[in-house]
């Protein structure tokens, strides 16, 4: 078993100045007897060795694996055998908790009492001891929050849990039944993915993966990333997004792509060499469905990272002071499943206009919390937040610091409109009965792109899905035509929004990276050129001539 050195010492330090009382709040408190246990005997730390004792109320007094006496199982009993042990020992008291009034009991006032009266006892022996209670809730008295240190405990290391990874890979290397394919750097991947878990729940997702699909592989971070869901659900503030697209299901996009498989595994310590951190996070911004929250669940299956989607509405209780409370507790879980990725979607609804004083200042504080934990943020939680209406947002989330690159999400260009088509039609043309004699080719491509210019990725969706729902009321198959009419009677968001895009990109063209790749922008304004005098002055002609973002190619 691995050790984690801060918590040793620390403790070792509370120990040794003779801090009468710690409290650990954890679930796992097997792993803290057994960091205790080592740092009992650890002399160069501790100085003055010490018995490790245990205390619960269904076992009483345990030392050295020994019941001392059944009358312990009392907590005054029990505090009464501290108060007269000689040697020097660490006492850990289990599920102490229950008489300090934890969960709306009444606190058994005379345990307190009796606390108290130990202190000069603990802090004069001639023999060091110290108490520390463990529980998975924390509740400390009034009474004795002068006397009692809260001392933090946090999730199994890598370290520990590529220990058990390791030793699950051992006692299974002969086993015919399981298949055991891992390289080091796939090992890697695991156990970081299994970060956030208890050792028992990292165990539990790698034997459940070894049981149910007969192999222990990279794949097994599907079945950690099941694990991982349950801890979220519990929050109920954020959202475990299991449907997770493929990369090669976004249409274009090709530069913002480009800089995410670069930054690939950049949490793994492979890239430490290259003293490099960890990514911060992107901000999306650009015409309504054009694909952005469509890149953030990509991420996720590219990635191989669990998808945290923060729904902003459930941030804003109605209860006051609980909303601040909401918004660590989604920090403090995302920190908890790092390496994991965090999706703010319409980031501007829940964190624009913070200048307003209709709330009471409560969305200004949390604000600030997500911005602070933004800067200073030490684990890696890759944010990704995307926006429609970036104007609303405050000047102090863009500034750079907060997130690595701000792209911009612009209307597909034609070569990349032939790809969304190609895409949706490919998903959904798999029954013979359905496709027919439909010639997906690239001259049918190109028919569809050149009389879509202006439309967005999602209008190219329900144009294919309205299209085989004309074929399906006919009972036949798709034809060209079906497509073609959908398209004629379709009226594209560029032309109803023309003006609010032209804002956008006015924005985007100074302050954003273009998601879209130079050449394929390029291309994109010769097609407009050639194609200018068909659109007679619509709308349409003052957004097509120029596009968002800036020409950078990653």
């Amino acid at each position: 078993m691995g050790y984690d050195s801060n918590f040793i010492v620390q403790m070792a330090n509370l120990f040794r100045a003779r801090f009468p009382f710690a409290y650990i709040s954890t679930w796992e408190e097997d792993r803290v007897i057994d960091q205790l246990s080592y740092l009992s005997q650890a002399v160069e730390i501790i100085k003055t060795p010490r018995k490790l004792i245990t205390w619960s109320q269904t076992e009483g007094i345990i030392e050295n694996g020994i019941h001392k006496s059944k009358d312990t199982k009392s907590p005054h009993k029990a505090l009464d055998f501290i108060e007269n042990y000689k040697e020097p020992a660490i006492f850990i008291m289990k599920d102490f908790h229950i008489y300090f009034g934890a969960e709306n009991r009444s606190a058994d006032m005379s345990v307190i009492r009796k606390l108290r009266d130990l202190v000069p006892n603990l802090e004069k022996s001639l023999n060091p001891k110290n108490v520390v209670f463990t529980s998975p809730i924390l509740c400390i008295p009034t009474e004795l929050q002068k006397e009692i240190t809260i001392v933090d405990f946090g999730l199994p290391t890598f370290h520990e849990i590529k220990e058990v990874l390791n030793d699950i890979i051992y006692a299974n290397k002969n086993n015919e039944r399981i298949n055991i394919n891992l390289s080091e750097e796939e090992a890697e991947r695991l156990a970081k993915a299994a970060l956030g878990l208890t050792l028992q729940e990292a165990e539990n997702a790698f034997a459940l993966s070894m049981v149910g699909r007969g192999k222990l592989d990279v794949e097994s971070v599907k079945d950690i990333l099941a694990e991982k869901k349950q801890t979220i659900k519990k929050t109920g503030i954020l959202e475990f997004i299991q449907d997770q697209p493929k990369l090669e299901e976004v249409g274009g996009l090709e530069n913002i792509k480009r800089w995410l498989m670069k930054r690939d595994k950049s949490w793994l310590q492979s890239a430490e060499k290259y003293g490099l951190p960890s990514p911060k996070g992107v901000l999306i911004t650009g015409v309504p469905g054009c694909g952005k929250s469509l890149i953030a669940k990509t991420i996720s299956s590219m990635w191989h990272l669990p998808l945290l989607r923060l729904d902003m509405g459930k941030i804003f209780s109605g209860i006051v002071g609980s909303s601040e409370e909401n918004m660590r507790k989604a920090i403090e879980t995302a920190e908890t499943l790092s390496p994991s990725i965090l999706w703010i979607d319409e980031i501007e609804k829940g964190l624009g206009n913070t200048n307003t004083s209709g709330d009471s200042g409560t969305t200004t504080r949390i604000f600030g919390t997500f911005l602070t934990w933004l800067q200073e943020k030490t684990k890696p939680v890759f944010v990704i937040a995307t926006a429609n209406n970036i104007e609303n947002l405050p000047p102090e989330l863009l500034r750079k610091g907060r997130f690595d690159e701000i792209f911009f999400v612009d209307l597909p260009t034609r070569k990349e409109r032939k790809i969304i088509f190609k895409i949706h039609l490919k998903k959904r043309l798999i029954h013979p009965d359905v496709k027919g004699s439909f010639n997906l080719n690239e001259s049918t491509l190109d028919q569809l792109a050149d009389q879509t210019e202006g439309f967005i990725g999602a209008e190219i969706e329900q144009v294919v899905i309205s299209a085989l729902f004309e074929a399906y009321s006919n009972d036949r198959s798709l034809e060209l035509d079906d497509l073609m009419r959908v398209i004629n009677n379709t009226v594209a968001l560029s032309v109803t929004q023309s003006e609010q895009i032209r804002e956008i990109r006015e924005w985007a063209n100074m302050r954003a990276v273009a998601a879209t790749l130079q050449e394929d922008r390029s291309e994109y304004t010769e097609t407009v050129s050639k194609s200018a005098s068909n659109f007679n002055d619509s709308p349409l002609d003052d957004i097509k001539s120029t596009r968002g973002g800036r020409t950078i190619d990653f």
